[in-house]
């Protein structure tokens, strides 16, 4: 707990009014989306600005308090759950636009802006940022950046990390750091850029971001190809990529996703079929009418069963937001919902995708698998229920196979998600000991006394989801 002495001081660079420590708002601030993490930090503090933010680390650094920065909590590995307690920083009042350059094609934000209404602000000028996580009409950019997410049009525009030219960030010592800018060249020192995205919080405080921007394309289009073998969904995606396409989205769900997505959305999806491909081009309209023709002309080559375009922008929009909608859908099954994102490439999709459903066989289990195609980032999802001690145990052991095959297949443990606390006991066997070693110093260069997220990204003891309480 906070003494009296460091109480006043964190009360005197945010004010009464922005710092929170009874047991509501901490307890409300204990969890994020990961199911079964817990644990409640010693007090909330809601910052107003960049040189607050300083204030604030210089304190916990000199009395070893742990920070966790936290945007809306959609987290999805706990890594914004306070596992050490101490303070959990909101963004709140740092949720504006600063700038939206048309000249250089940049945005700049504070990082508690949320994306989507980012995103709107930037198309009403005609402008195109094109990272898209599922959750972006509730999750923050800064949140964004911390686990450089992902989304459904990453396979043609890349992800977060691609379009963060340049951040402000607090160091563990307090110190204030700008890194990149607006410059399209710029090899200066150490990219620390592209260190800050994806660090999850352990290396520093992210407080303004400047973005990329594009034009905003000219027009898009969305078919839906049905198949009743997922091997032949696979292949489709490969040929598509072999034959120089590379579409906006290219989405997969299995049977057992369709039926629960659309019992949820009913707008008419495909439950008779083993597998579908949701596809996606954006561009100019000749471009889009081409891509869209040979993709088309692919997957029925390919023994799709069926392939419709959308015949509206309102039915298109039906089918994103569906995809979009697939956790939710699933979630309504079973109290708990384990959402996982393993990672191949693209060549082994079909081959993870039978393992995924050998082993929930093995592990008498339902998991539904959907996720990105064209980029190989699969999410395979499990309704279970937490009060259940000898389901959940073999819900760990299924997922600790599902990381060791996507491995083995060239893959990763996690493609957007990040490591947080639950991926921390399986990072190894992607980076193994060295990379971790690497990692671990630059952690300990950059924040000595560990304040920054402690707790996440580096593996305790334990493989298992666990409730810690204070």
């Amino acid at each position: 707990m906070l003494t009296t002495d460091i109480k006043h001081k964190l009360i005197s660079i945010v004010g009464q009014e922005n710092y929170e420590d009874n047991k509501a708002s901490r307890l409300v601030y204990s969890y994020d989306a990961t199911p079964n993490f817990q644990s409640l930090p010693d007090a909330v503090l809601s910052p107003r600005n960049t040189n607050e933010i300083s204030a604030i680390v210089k304190v916990c650094n000199e009395y070893k308090i742990p920070i966790v920065p936290r945007g809306s909590g959609t987290n999805l590995c706990a890594g914004t759950c306070p596992t050490e307690g101490g303070i959990v920083l909101l963004f709140k009042h740092m949720n504006k636009i600063i700038e939206i350059d048309e000249e250089n094609l940049t945005v700049t934000v504070q990082p508690g802006i949320i994306t989507l209404n980012m995103i709107q602000e930037v198309e009403a000028k005609g402008l195109f940022y094109p990272p898209d996580p599922s959750s972006m009409k509730i999750s923050t950019i800064g949140g964004n950046i911390n686990e450089n997410s992902g989304g459904l049009r990453g396979l043609k525009y890349g992800v977060t990390r691609d379009y963060v030219m340049g951040l402000e960030a607090v160091l563990a010592n307090g110190d204030v750091i700008r890194t990149g800018g607006k410059l399209a060249k710029d090899v200066a020192g150490y990219d620390f850029t592209r260190l800050f995205v994806g660090s999850e919080g352990t290396l520093g405080v992210i407080t303004e971001a400047t973005l990329k921007l594009i034009p905003l394309p000219e027009t898009k289009k969305t078919m839906l190809a049905l198949y009743q073998d997922i091997d032949a969904a696979a292949r489709s995606v490969s040929k598509i990529i072999a034959n120089r396409i590379i579409p906006a989205t290219l989405e997969f769900l299995d049977q057992p996703t369709l039926k629960v997505v659309e019992a949820h959305a009913q707008i008419g999806l495909p439950t008779d079929v083993q597998a579908v491909l949701l596809i996606e081009q954006d561009g100019p309209p000749e471009v889009v009418e081409r891509d869209m023709f040979r993709m088309a002309e692919i997957c029925k080559q390919e023994q799709a069963i069926s392939v419709q375009v959308a015949k509206s922008e309102e039915e298109a929009e039906a089918l994103r937001t569906a995809r979009r909608n697939a956790l939710s859908a699933l979630a309504r099954l079973k109290p708990t919902t384990i959402l996982e994102d393993a990672t191949v490439p693209r060549s082994e999709i079909a081959r993870m995708v039978k393992a995924i459903n050998e082993i929930a066989e093995k592990y008498d289990l339902t998991i539904c698998t959907f996720g990105h195609a064209g980029d190989g980032n699969l999410h395979p999802t499990c309704p279970t229920d937490v009060r259940n001690h000898e389901e959940m145990e073999r819900v760990e052991k299924a997922f600790e196979e599902i990381f060791i095959r996507a491995i083995e297949l060239g893959g990763t443990i996690t493609g957007e998600h990040g490591v947080g606390v639950m991926k921390a006991p399986y990072l190894e066997l992607k980076l193994g000991a060295q990379g971790i070693a690497a990692m671990q110093a630059v952690k300990s260069a950059l924040d000595p006394n560990n304040i920054m997220n402690p707790g996440k990204v580096f593996a305790k003891e334990s493989r298992k989801r666990v409730v810690v309480t204070q």
